[in-house]
């Protein structure tokens, strides 16, 4: 029998590579958005510092797990496993920069410091709580092997699949619907390549981006400005970031005040990984959790270091990296391609050329890809717990359009902050969205504990569906999930004693039910 062995590329990479470049390549381009937009940072430090700083976090990661895949493939004598996907976490991107970097530049300047000043205390908070969360991370790589054999599958795949659903898949089927010139066009050409299994002369993922681009420039997606294509030019240039350990070390009295959103960021990250390795294992590629874990965290801590404030993370869509033929190039060849993007500055000049639209379908397959394995890859009798997994993430995903629907409406503005008199009106108009901001927060958390639950009643092992009750009951007390407050243009976590108490009370009676179930069941039972 001939000896499989794993190459370093293969056709099939190049799909990968399209889908996981894309992905990397919005976050990139949200980076610039945010910084430049909302934070106000100077060209200077976005393009000389943070992005060269994010570009080698994702050369590093990339290229080690694209080593781990390929020494166990030589040890399997497989040549089929696929590398992890990897990038930008970005839900740690929206909350450092909303709930820490943000909120710090505010409050110097609400000091009278000068906005250059202003500008330097929130990029160095921004660098210690990256840091944090992968200290965090790699810590994570020593102590969650017990979490993953507890939870059940369906669990560990729902929460995954609701996350998928909200923020990829529907989020980018509304703007496929938006713009159906281009984004159906696109979808057409992934579905008939990918699940038609129509074979066409180059990759269907580059077929389906060259399309969308020519279909971009009648329909006016595709707009070149003069003014913004000279200022992103004026940064093409290759910028080699020194160690910030003097920055991370000015920024240590901001350790302390951000702990409520660095340690649920940090644990986020960390479970989020956990079920991505699950996710892989489901798919055929069962991958070590202390090194892949600690690669992730590393991954960030390097991102610290050198001046990015972006945590980086295993991606959610394994299985459709793998599904699209993608083993370890895709991985390598990212990490490369997009890493010399940010070391040499032309992503500002890229972002005008490729529009998301051109691509997205991609990421909308991985999506599915992602949901239907929840299902596919559970026992039939789970499919409950499946479905009440998703619903966490999908309800933190309407919770974030209703909030930007608020903004949009002038609530959050100067003179008119967030707060309760929102609620009432909605409430009138049966959109409960207190119950929206409660499921956001901690969805993952959240989102395990309700599938486990369901899963152990389903096979009648009540007394570990009380356990996770009991569990999400200290976790709603400590604020750890659900408890929530308003700020004057967000809701976030409210961590503290007793915040969560009403949610703790309801998990409390859900346990009380469990237990007195598995008592009764315990009678009945046959002696």
């Amino acid at each position: 029998m001939a000896e499989c062995r794993p190459r370093w590329l293969v056709p099939g990479d190049l799909d990968g590579l399209l889908g996981l470049g894309l992905d990397n390549l919005i976050q990139i381009l949200l980076i610039v958005a945010l910084c430049r937009g909302v934070l106000g940072y100077p060209d200077g430090l976005i393009f000389g510092t943070i992005l060269p700083a994010t570009g080698l976090s994702l050369l590093v990661g990339n290229g080690a797990y694209a080593w781990q895949a390929y020494r166990l493939g030589q040890r399997e004598q497989r040549d089929d496993r696929t590398a992890l996907p990897y990038g930008i976490n970005t839900v740690s991107l929206f909350a450092y920069v909303f709930l820490v970097m943000l909120p710090v530049k505010l409050a110097a300047l609400g000091q009278g410091l000068p906005a250059e000043q202003a500008v330097q205390l929130s990029w160095r908070a921004g660098l210690v709580a990256c840091l944090g969360s992968g200290l965090i991370e790699a810590g994570g790589a020593f102590c969650l092997g017990a979490l993953r054999r507890w939870l059940p599958r369906a669990a560990l795949l729902s929460t995954l699949a609701g996350i998928a659903l909200g923020y990829i898949a529907l989020g980018f089927l509304l703007r496929t619907y938006a713009n159906p010139v281009v984004g159906l066009a696109v979808l057409a050409v992934i579905l008939v390549t990918y699940y038609g299994q129509v074979k066409l002369p180059l990759p269907g993922g580059l077929v389906a981006v060259l399309l969308g681009i020519a279909l971009a420039i009648p329909t006016g997606l595709l707009r070149i400005d003069p003014a913004s294509w000279q200022a992103n030019a004026a940064q093409v240039g290759l910028h080699l970031p020194p160690l910030q350990l003097g920055a991370l070390w000015a920024g240590r009295d901001q350790l302390v005040p951000w702990l409520g959103v660095i340690v649920p960021m940090g644990l986020f990250n960390v479970l989020g990984s956990l079920q991505n390795l699950e996710s892989a294992e489901a798919a055929g590629d069962r991958y070590p959790l202390r090194s892949s874990l600690l690669i992730n965290g590393v991954g960030t801590v390097v991102a610290a270091a050198l001046g990015s404030c972006f945590p980086t993370t295993i991606y959610i869509g394994h299985p459709g990296w793998k599904a699209m033929g993608a083993r370890i190039g895709y991985s390598w060849l990212n990490g490369l391609l997009i890493g010399l993007g940010c070391l040499l500055g032309v992503f500002g000049l890229v972002g005008q050329l490729v529009p998301i639209e051109a691509g997205m379908a991609i990421v909308l397959y991985i999506a599915l890809v992602i949901t239907a394995q929840s299902f596919q890859a559970t026992p039939a009798a789970h499919a409950p717990a499946v479905v009440l997994g998703l619903l966490p993430g999908l309800a933190g995903w309407g919770a974030l359009l209703l909030k930007a629907g608020l903004r949009a409406g002038g609530a959050g503005s100067p003179g008119h902050p967030f707060g309760p008199e929102l609620l009432l009106p909605l409430r009138q108009a049966d959109v409960w969205a207190a119950g929206a901001f409660a499921l956001e927060q901690g969805q993952i958390v959240a989102a395990m504990l309700l599938a486990a639950m369901l899963v152990y009643v389903i096979e009648r092992r009540f007394s570990a569906a009380a356990l996770c009750a009991a569990l999400a009951a200290a976790a709603s007390w400590l604020g750890l999930i659900h408890a929530w407050r308003f700020t004057p243009a967000d809701t976030v976590l409210d961590l503290g004693w007793g915040t969560g108490g009403p949610w703790a009370l309801g998990y409390l009676v859900m346990a009380l039910v469990f237990a007195a179930a598995a008592l009764l069941d315990r009678r009945r039972s046959p002696r």
